[in-house]
């Protein structure tokens, strides 16, 4: 018995010892600086790497990928089968996220990027498994297949015939796996690299107030496209500039390089018709506009995008909101990414007329924007163009030394001509 109560204790205390142990390192894996921890091993040597010229290397890894214990046992057997790989040199390559982290992670980015992540939960973009593929509309018209993993659940694992069955038109459709169904099929690192180079913010110089505009960078290349094949990320510059036919007319594209990360999701049919399959680029009125202009980036709401660019009234004298396109309304037969002038004005475009205003803020306000000094009004006269008011009006200026000045107001939107002195 006495026996018996030695071992037990004995084994108490190495239990303890190893418990005290266990904490000790972990505490000091959770507080350790990463180049001590994470990053002392060579298979995570170019994720870190990346992430010490990231825009997120202020911050510790934990903090985007949790600890051995942030999501209970998953994360817990989920590192130690790394440590595994580590000393049983297996699968050393495949070191990359699964898609359960990433869903994971987006706890995380939330916690820092708020507004973005309320944003993209209110858009399309935050669509899930079972709004997807279990979609009998479009289930039924196109069967579910290998190329709808290219751009909805890029970091699903499996194949098609192990997400969804049957692959089919005829349903009803199930997900193999009902976890599946609340995952969303376009998380955050579908188009964002948290590991991707680029410079934490920072405050501006506030001492020199001027120069705060010339200090900022011009970026727009912080987003990025996963490649689900190579599973790589793919900078947009190294994306095509998809050429795009309407008929025998090449579509004037935005050059913005986050258009080239739309289209390949949002692209046409293998001829390049535009407005063919989920093609939504911009032609007509819109040709040359990148979606973005439009388009806020995480909600993809462009509920108030035309006031971004339109005055309230048009120049057909028509608030451009409540014109006859499927902005206005979802039935009408004019797309707003394809309208143009001619499917309004069946009859021709008519001229555009120039007004010569009189109204003298109007007018010393442009005078301020291009240098001028006025002389007198111009009386209120409507011209068909700026040709017609010069051939009318540059004769009997002339004869007094006088000129005529026409102007785009950029502020109002109108055309102003003035009169001043001849130089």
């Amino acid at each position: 018995m006495k026996n018996l109560r030695t071992i037990f204790n004995r084994v108490l205390i190495m239990l303890g010892l190893f418990v005290f142990a266990f904490l000790g390192f972990y505490i000091f894996w959770d507080t350790a600086s990463p180049q001590k921890t994470c990053t002392s091993c060579h298979e995570i040597e170019s994720s870190s790497t990346a992430w010490a010229h990231s825009g997120h290397r202020s911050f510790s890894c934990k903090e985007c990928h949790g600890t051995a214990f942030s999501n209970g046992l998953h994360s817990l057997s989920e590192k130690a089968r790394m440590v595994i790989h580590h000393f049983t040199q297996t699968g050393l390559m495949d070191i990359g996220l699964e898609e359960t982290q990433i869903v994971e992670m987006l706890t995380n980015c939330k916690r820092c990027h708020g507004t973005e992540y309320a944003k993209w939960i209110s858009g399309g973009h935050s669509a899930t498994y079972d709004a997807i593929f279990l979609n009998e509309k479009h289930n039924s018209r196109e069967q579910p297949n290998p190329d709808c993993l290219r751009c909805h659940g890029m970091y699903f694992e499996g194949s098609i015939q192990d997400l969804v069955s049957p692959i089919s038109t005829i349903g009803p459709w199930a997900l193999r796996e009902p976890g599946q169904s609340s995952r969303p099929v376009i998380p955050c690192l579908t188009c964002h690299e948290i590991h991707r180079h680029g410079l934490p913010a920072v405050s501006p110089n506030y001492s020199d107030p001027k120069n705060i505009f010339y200090e900022k960078r011009a970026d727009s290349s912080n987003v990025v496209l996963y490649d689900r094949y190579e599973r790589i990320y793919r900078d947009p510059s190294h994306l095509p500039l998809l050429k795009l036919l309407d008929g025998q007319h090449i579509i004037d594209n935005s050059d913005d390089p986050r258009q080239r990360i739309c289209i390949q999701c949002h692209a046409p049919n293998a001829f390049h018709t535009a407005g063919s399959s989920d093609d939504r680029t911009p032609r007509g009125v819109h040709e040359g506009i990148g979606c973005i202009e439009c388009h806020d980036n995480h909600s993809n709401n462009a509920r108030q995008s035309c006031m971004k660019c339109h005055p309230a009234i048009s120049n057909c004298g028509i608030d451009v909101t409540k014109m006859n396109t499927s902005f206005a309304d979802r039935n009408s037969p004019h797309n707003i990414h394809f309208v143009g002038c001619r499917d309004c004005h069946a009859k021709g475009i008519p001229k555009k007329k120039y007004n010569i205003l009189i109204s003298k803020d109007l007018i010393n306000q442009t005078l301020d924007l291009m240098e001028l000094r006025t002389i007198s009004f111009v009386p209120f006269v409507d011209f068909h163009n700026i040709s017609e008011a010069h051939r009318r009006l540059s004769f009997f200026l002339h004869a007094r030394r006088l000129i005529l000045s026409c102007f785009e107001n950029p502020v109002y939107r109108v055309t102003v001509c003035v009169v001043s002195e001849n130089p």
